[in-house]
């Protein structure tokens, strides 16, 4: 086995200060290209590994941030986060993930573990506006920053990075509309950062072509209690049946949500499109292996993400402190499928 040189032993090997070893292998523009060449040649050939606790000790960084999300296995996420790790891997900064699971509580928590393993930096998707502000901002009063994605509907004065809700709804109901569907029932996550502003684009969308906003066509499902949305949905549904009053078409205004229904609609014997059109946020990677092919809003999940992780390495790296904070909203892209194409 190759043995595993320090630090020093570099240096003497390649008669070099300690100082002129650190600097190479810390990329400093003070140390030619050549020379960082051989020193970090030699270290990979040895199996130098960075002693990180004298380098927080040093630097005061532990080149580490948090992320906080709602549930690593929505498919929405598990793509922000591989943006985020593209960023890590280009930046060399480690990782802690944790979930909120949608509960105010464990996001909390979730704050205050981060803060105490010492990260740099945090990245969040809040549970619900403005939720665990003042933890947040004592973050920020303490110098570790936080930068906001996806759902960015938040008072705290940070860099967000999302879409722009409101349109990417709009566009989505009015491709229902131009189909001749009318009667659409919105379905919704309760206090999500993202669902006001897909309900204002949706009913946007109806004022626009005279249509009149139903309640009897909403619903808002608890999503701090994911085992409970299909039901949710279900029974809205019969409920519509029951009464005469069905609708045609199904905006999903997450991704869960649109995903689901259209299972729900098969279990239910109910035909898509002919009797149901669907369309709505879904960013899995088999919608045309759906039966039937799903329409969705595409958001840019892994740019959402890499963009999240540069403005945030922005704000750990910056000499001064940041006050012109900026709102990013990506596009997005609507593509119509056989779920609301007759």
């Amino acid at each position: 086995m190759t043995e595993r040189k320090t630090l020093k032993d570099i240096a003497k090997d390649l008669k070099l200060s300690i100082s002129t070893v650190s600097k190479s292998l810390s990329d400093s523009y003070e140390i030619s290209e050549s020379t960082k060449k051989m020193v970090k040649d030699y270290a990979e050939k040895h199996n130098y590994v960075p002693n990180k606790v004298a380098r927080t000790l040093k630097t005061g960084k532990t080149n580490t941030i948090g992320v906080i999300v709602f549930n690593i296995s929505n498919t929405f996420i598990s793509q922000v986060l591989d943006g985020i790790h593209k960023g890590s891997q280009i930046e060399k900064y480690d990782i802690i993930i944790m979930q909120s699971r949608d509960d105010v509580n464990l996001e909390r928590h979730a704050i205050e573990v981060l803060r105490m393993r010492g990260i740099d930096g945090l990245l969040i998707s809040p549970v619900t506006y403005n939720s665990n502000y003042e933890q947040l901002k004592s973050l920020q009063e303490t110098g570790i920053p936080v930068v906001l994605f996806d759902r960015v509907d938040h008072d705290l004065q940070t860099h967000k990075v999302g879409i722009d809700n409101q349109i990417s709804a709009y566009d989505a109901t009015e491709h229902l509309i131009n189909s001749g569907r009318k009667k659409i029932l919105h379905i919704t996550g309760k206090n999500i950062g993202v669902s006001e502003a897909r309900l204002e684009g949706f009913k946007k969308c109806l004022k626009d072509h005279k249509i009149e906003f139903d309640n009897n066509f909403y619903l808002e499902c608890d999503y701090s209690k994911h085992d409970e949305i299909e039901d949710s949905i279900i029974k809205k549904l019969n409920y519509l049946k029951a009464t005469g009053n069905m609708v045609n078409a199904i905006f999903g205004a997450t991704d869960d949500i649109t995903t689901l229904t259209l299972g729900i609609l098969a279990e239910m014997d109910i035909k898509v499109p002919e009797e149901v059109s669907v369309i709505g946020f879904s960013n899995i990677r088999i919608p045309k292996s759906l039966n039937p092919s799903l329409s969705t809003v595409v958001q840019p999940t892994e740019e959402i993400g890499l963009v999240a992780f540069h403005k945030l390495v922005e704000l750990i790296n910056a000499k001064y402190p940041i006050e012109d904070y900026e709102t990013i909203e990506l596009k997005t892209k609507l593509i119509p499928r056989r779920s609301s194409v007759l």
